[in-house]
């Protein structure tokens, strides 16, 4: 086939507005280094400073930081404090977790809202703020909570309100139900600046194994979304005389799948805060 002169610069312009065409697409793709949020968000609740401290090395190790939810803290020694401090420079956030850890519905319920504040949350916050610290998110005692609580919470500033989520439940002794954290869809933040969350236990008698919280984490990779997890007083070894807490052991394989799978680590109060791209 012979081109004349005016077909080959039509040609030129049909190849040269495809090539344009091509870089719209190609400008339009998302980000997706930018767009990347999966992560993890772990808290620890109570009043267990001396044993979290002792976990520094290994966050430190998986680069990781966490969220600490401190109930009781008029108790809170110098000691303690000096330790807090050193963790909220290290990076991790110390959230709070009411002053008597009461049960906030049968509070709420019996002396009103204003009361409840009174009692539950101002001393405690007054007393935090002395020892330096100013919590923006709240757990809540027990998960133990309703629309009247988080409205009053709200109302003090909080960012987050952080719930308790179970991966399995037993009713007169008897197991109910256990379901694998991958399927338990509200203990992942979508980013969709929600601030009434529930996070996973991960203590000794949650049921919580290492290959669930594997699959869970690989969910969180493969969805863009935060998985959300808690537990209370670092173990060594199996719980005796009342204890109760999570194993170091599964921690430090939960942070290492999430640091393998390249996740972010968030602290509670990050979570809603997060830029939309």
């Amino acid at each position: 086939m012979k081109y004349t002169l005016s077909r080959l610069i039509r040609l030129f312009h049909i190849i040269l507005a495809a090539l344009s065409f091509g870089a719209v697409l190609i400008a339009c793709q998302p980000d997706t280094k930018i767009a990347n949020k999966s992560g993890v968000a772990i808290s620890f609740d109570d009043h267990f400073i001396n044993e979290w401290y002792a976990l520094r090395p290994l966050f430190q190790k998986y680069n990781a930081k966490v969220t600490f939810f401190i109930t009781c803290p008029d108790s809170l020694s110098t000691d303690e404090i000096t330790k807090l401090k050193q963790l909220e420079k290290d990076g991790h956030e110390i959230g709070f977790h009411s002053t008597t850890h009461g049960k906030s519905t049968e509070l709420i319920a019996a002396v009103g809202p204003a009361k409840y504040a009174d009692l539950e949350l101002k001393p405690g916050l007054k007393h935090m703020a002395a020892a330096g610290f100013s919590p923006t998110s709240y757990a809540h005692p027990g998960g133990n909570h309703n629309d009247k609580v988080d409205s009053v919470l709200t109302a003090y500033g909080f960012k987050i309100l952080r719930d308790v989520a179970v991966s399995r439940r037993k009713l007169l002794g008897l197991q109910v139900y256990a379901l694998a954290p991958r399927l338990m869809s509200w203990i992942y933040y979508k980013f969709d600046h929600q601030t009434s969350v529930d996070a996973l236990l991960i203590d000794t008698d949650s049921g919580v194994t290492e290959v669930g919280m594997k699959e869970a984490i690989q969910k969180a990779k493969a969805s863009n979304i935060a998985l959300m997890l808690f537990g209370h007083e670092p173990l060594y070894n199996d719980p005796k005389n009342g204890e109760y807490g999570f194993s170091v052991a599964l921690l430090e394989k939960i942070l290492r799948e999430a640091h393998a799978q390249k996740l972010k680590f968030y602290t509670m109060s990050e979570l809603p805060s997060q830029i939309d791209h």
